[in-house]
């Protein structure tokens, strides 16, 4: 009996002995973050809400020590911009946004590999660029957000799929993001292309922008005038919707799923290729990808599901009938490879009408 005790005490201190280092194989390197503290200082570009921007950056510098300066852009700003800079950017990370411009950074390598600790706990390898080059943080679903009292005062009913956008009824009543400066939007265009297929995509945008009243700087821009109703009728994430009906009260706002199926974004994190501060950049991205970072989100009106084994989901998202399982698949590499060139087919096709209502400044 003695024997068998001895026995399992040992097996037990061996396998005690293998959880410590596994735990301690997944930890961040002391090193890193005396690295980072000596740098003593990070530049962010944020692409997500101005709100939960702020929150992760100050509770960074709060765990760290670190000074943090960040900007609000959105993601069709963010990739000219260190485009422009080639190399030599003027921030170190970028948080926040949809992948479809990350992919375009990472092709043509504005972006900086880096092989995170924390990206174990992402749920699918999908939630990750293969070579490092961005991780993803966040998972939204893309449709329509409706006012209802404006739909009832028109005597309309709301749409209920993409094709129902292009009927004469809702002739500008609907707003949407610019493919030039939102990243939603060019989402917005590979997902037609996919849909539909590349000709048959490119003509939905165009028969599309006879029904659209403004295209928006930001993604969450029609998402901000449904409940006033400026915009009767918006197209973009639907979290964004949920964040006016919770946090501003806009109880007139429907969301709505398109039926035939929708796309999905991955918001992401990423160093700049050039960084100025490298080491503090590294951290950042072992902290975007802890529940440090992610769990707050929903404390600021972010409500996008999560894709962090270790997070803990905001279940306002499900209460809204969100399901981040129900979306097309998406072919991430077909629009990394192409979204630069379908942005500049949709604005010919579109021709003259592109001219006044699409500038980006």
């Amino acid at each position: 009996m003695k024997k068998l005790l001895s026995l399992l005490l040992a097996a037990l201190m061996v396998l005690g002995c293998v959880s410590l280092a596994s735990a301690e194989d997944a930890a961040i390197d002391p090193a890193l973050i005396e690295a980072a503290k000596a740098e003593g200082e990070l530049i962010v570009y944020g692409s997500c809400e101005e709100e939960y921007l702020a929150a992760a950056c100050d509770k960074f510098e709060s765990l760290y020590g670190i000074k943090v300066t960040h900007q609000r852009l959105s993601t069709g700003e963010v990739e000219p911009k260190i485009k422009e800079e080639a190399g030599n950017p003027s921030a170190d990370v970028w948080f926040g946004g949809t992948t479809d411009p990350y992919n375009v950074a990472a092709a043509e390598g504005l972006l900086e590999p880096y092989e995170a600790v924390n990206a174990v706990h992402l749920i699918s390898p999908a939630y990750r660029d293969a070579e490092g080059r961005w991780y993803g943080i966040y998972k939204g679903i893309l449709g329509f957000m409706v006012n209802k009292e404006e739909l009832e005062r028109l005597n309309l009913e709301a749409p209920q799929d993409w094709a129902d956008l292009l009927k004469e009824e809702y002739k500008g009543l609907i707003w949407l993001s610019n493919y030039n400066t939102a990243g939603t939007a060019k989402l917005v265009i590979n997902t037609m292309i996919q849909k539909y297929g590349h000709d048959e995509g490119i003509k939905y945008l165009v028969d599309l922008d006879k029904n659209i009243q403004v295209y928006t700087k930001s993604g969450s821009g029609p998402s901000k005038n449904v409940g006033p109703g400026e915009c009767v009728i918006g197209i973009g994430f639907l979290h964004d919707g949920i964040y006016q009906i919770v946090d501003n009260g806009y109880d007139n706002i429907g969301l709505v799923i398109p039926s035939s199926g929708t796309s999905f974004e991955i918001g992401a994190t990423a160093i700049f290729k050039g960084a100025k501060h490298p080491n503090a950049a590294k951290l950042w991205i072992e902290y975007a990808l802890s529940p440090d970072c992610v769990n707050q989100g929903v404390d600021y009106g972010s409500y996008q599901f999560l894709v962090l084994d270790n997070a803990t989901q905001p279940a306002i998202a499900t209460e809204f009938g969100l399901d981040p399982d129900n979306v097309m698949e998406y072919d991430f590499e077909d629009a990394t490879k192409n979204i630069t060139t379908y942005v500049s087919e949709v604005m010919e096709a579109l021709g003259a009408a592109a001219d006044d209502r699409f500038k980006t400044e």
